[in-house]
């Protein structure tokens, strides 16, 4: 710790230099690009780029993009969960065990037991709550360390699973359920047309103009506050060219997706998730105070943060985001089965750190691991189809989180070389 930092340096949210900057920004002449969080970004597009080459088109056309975005809600719903308690410098293995039990908890209540789903569904967060807070209380007041916790919890809850369902699915879901997994919005203003494009729906265009409004209101005020406080922002030409260039494909995909049968809903769910722990994340004392856990705990334990009640609640929360991916894992396939989960943790831990999160915590963003889930999404359907087998496709996934990771520490390490 610094000589030089005090608690108030904590409260303020990711870990800056002396400049006022993130770890892995690079001065280029006057422009100032942080490589860690705009690199990202890059790769994904020349991933769409590639995938939309090798496949003559059919990765962007309408009813692809929307299977990818279906296909993988509950990996991007986890996602959100993982880079916070990633960004406090914690894991949690246990993720798709947990999918598991509480989508067969919904299950149970609304088919065997015939519980009104709205109440079914709230019993099944509630459980999420609970699980949550049974692994948060291991690692934070007894200290055990999560990695321990959360495989013990891999190993329990997919027994819980088993035990629940009596080894066997159980199913169909309620039509509501199942809507809100695979279901898309109605077409309330009618169709317009787009030339070439054909025709798209009103009210998904108009949503997505509102989403594009929002999101340049919010990145003007975060640049209004950087400059206020004193520190460096893009000059004023970059930063309309990249709200520009976000806008842009931002409304490509809605278009392509208003083209087809309209929004999502799980779009929409997944939308006001993104966008309400970005708020946490970035706007509240909480969200600075996960920030400050994981970039330094001895530092955040000094200046009177609750380390324990953060570390806590964030566990609380990754089990209330894992069992809403339960529920939209199960109603998507219309059933709940022992076997739902598998996996799901190693692609959420993956989307967290391709999108930027550091390993030794204290950096990531909620937007930066949706892209880090998106782009494993993209690569998945891509290799799907061009006809690349499952072996192939895990090959290039694995090859893609070490590069994402290496690219991470080489990022650290040089910016901890021109610190010096």
């Amino acid at each position: 710790m610094s000589s030089s930092t005090t608690p108030a340096d904590l409260e303020a949210g990711p870990r800056r230099d002396a400049k006022g900057e993130p770890p892995g920004r690079l001065k280029l002449g006057g422009l100032s690009i942080n490589i860690r969080q705009s690199g990202i970004y890059i790769a994904f597009a020349l991933i769409v780029v590639l995938f939309s080459v090798l496949t003559d088109g059919a990765l962007l056309q309408p009813q692809n993009i929307s299977n990818i975005v279906v296909q993988n809600s509950y990996i991007l719903i986890l996602a959100i969960g993982m880079i916070l308690i990633i960004i406090a410098g914690h894991i949690d293995l246990s993720v798709g065990s947990v999918v598991a039990v509480t989508g067969a908890v919904a299950a149970v209540l609304m088919v065997n037991y015939g519980v009104p789903w709205p109440l079914a569904l709230l019993i099944t967060l509630v459980v999420g709550g609970l699980i949550g807070a049974w692994q948060g209380y291991w690692i934070a007041y007894f200290g055990i360390p999560s990695f321990i916790v959360t495989l013990a919890g891999m190993l329990l809850f997919r027994a819980l699973t088993l035990t629940v369902l009596g080894n066997q699915g159980i199913g169909p879901f309620p039509d509501a359920v199942r809507t809100l997994s695979n279901g898309f919005t109605d077409s309330y203003l009618g169709n317009v047309g787009l030339g070439p494009l054909g025709g798209a729906d009103v009210f998904s265009l108009l949503i997505g103009l509102i989403a594009i409004a929002g999101m340049a209101a919010a990145q003007w005020r975060t640049r209004a506050a950087r400059a206020g406080y004193g520190q460096s922002v893009d000059p004023l030409p970059v930063f309309v060219l990249k709200i520009a260039a976000a806008a842009v494909l931002i409304m490509a995909v809605v278009v392509q997706l208003a083209r087809f049968r309209n929004l999502p809903w799980v779009l929409v769910l997944l939308a006001l998730l993104v966008l309400g722990y970005s708020l946490l994340a970035n706007r509240s004392v909480f969200g600075r105070r996960i920030y400050a856990v994981g970039g330094n705990l001895q530092a955040a334990v000094l200046s009177g943060i609750k380390v324990k009640s953060v570390v806590f609640w964030i566990f609380v929360n990754m089990g209330v985001l894992a069992s809403i991916a339960g529920i939209i894992f199960a109603g998507r396939l219309n059933q709940a089965g022992p076997t739902a989960g598998n996996s799901f943790e190693l692609d959420a831990i993956a989307a967290a750190f391709i999108g930027g999160a550091a390993v030794q915590g204290g950096v990531g963003k909620v937007v930066g691991a949706i892209t880090g889930g998106l782009i494993m999404g993209v690569i998945n359907n891509g290799m799907s189809l061009i006809g690349s087998p499952s072996e192939r496709v895990m090959l290039v996934k694995g090859i893609v989180l070490l590069a994402a990771v290496a690219f991470d520490v080489w990022t650290k390490r040089r910016a901890g070389a021109g610190a010096r």
